[in-house]
């Protein structure tokens, strides 16, 4: 059965690494001792080393320790072999190029799927999709295909922002750039806020957090998603 916590970010204005939900998380892992992160995101390009620490120091509050993939030469039987599993955010291209590169993205579905606890936030989230397609990122690097675990049955947008028509800002907005996926793809995107998430037990799919998410449909006005949503039928 799916057990599966999808976050839009890590990362709270002005909290902690991982603070708002540590509380969520003491559940989500509460039969894992160990936790294993997948640093290949790399955000701001910091070391797998110096990733796995600042993880490391998190998940020390609720008593897991945290050992980073790059430190097991088996990648594979790291993930087959692991308690829970985490992938932090950064850069979904690097992400998704490395879990390629390393020939793990489709044993990490398998995994996942077949009930090994998982926390994705920020880029970590967006593999949780049917593609990466609809990150925010830079094409930093290439990877050898956009299709990614396929966890849920539409695409996300993290850290999506509302359009603010104060704002001096004259580029795209996110709904802009959703609409242009949508000029060529067929299948749902969730807009989803900061300090939101998206819990997966099993085949049910709930919206959680204080906020509402935005729901984009080829060819549909785009709604607002009430949190406690179900979800399982957005397909």
């Amino acid at each position: 059965m799916k057990n599966i916590i999808i976050a839009s970010t890590s990362t709270l204005h002005g909290g902690h690494y991982l603070e708002y939900l540590l509380h969520e998380l003491s559940i989500h892992f509460q039969h894992c001792t160990t936790i294993l992160f997948i640093p290949f995101a790399r955000p701001s390009g910091i070391s797998h080393e110096e990733y796995t620490s600042k993880v490391a120091l998190a998940f020390a509050k609720i008593n897991k320790t945290v050992k980073g993939i790059h430190e097991f030469e088996d990648a594979a039987m790291a993930i087959k072999n692991a308690e829970g599993i985490f992938t932090g955010g950064g850069n979904t291209f690097l992400l998704v190029s490395q879990l390629y590169k390393k020939n793990v993205m489709s044993i990490l579905a398998e995994v996942v799927k077949n009930g090994t606890p998982y926390l994705g936030t920020s880029a970590g989230s967006n593999i949780c999709g049917l593609t990466m397609q609809t990150t925010n990122d830079m094409p930093i690097i290439y990877p050898p295909s956009f299709q990614t675990l396929g966890l849920i049955p539409f695409n996300l947008n993290p850290h999506y922002l509302d359009d603010n028509p104060e704002s001096m800002h004259m580029g795209e907005t996110r709904e802009t750039r959703i609409n242009e996926f949508h000029a060529f793809n067929t299948f749902p995107v969730l807009g989803l806020r900061e300090g939101s998430w998206i819990e997966v037990k099993g085949e049910k799919i709930t919206l959680r957090g204080n906020l509402s998410a935005r729901l984009f449909r080829q060819t549909q006005i785009p709604r607002e998603i009430e949190t406690g949503t179900d979800l399982s039928d957005v397909k």
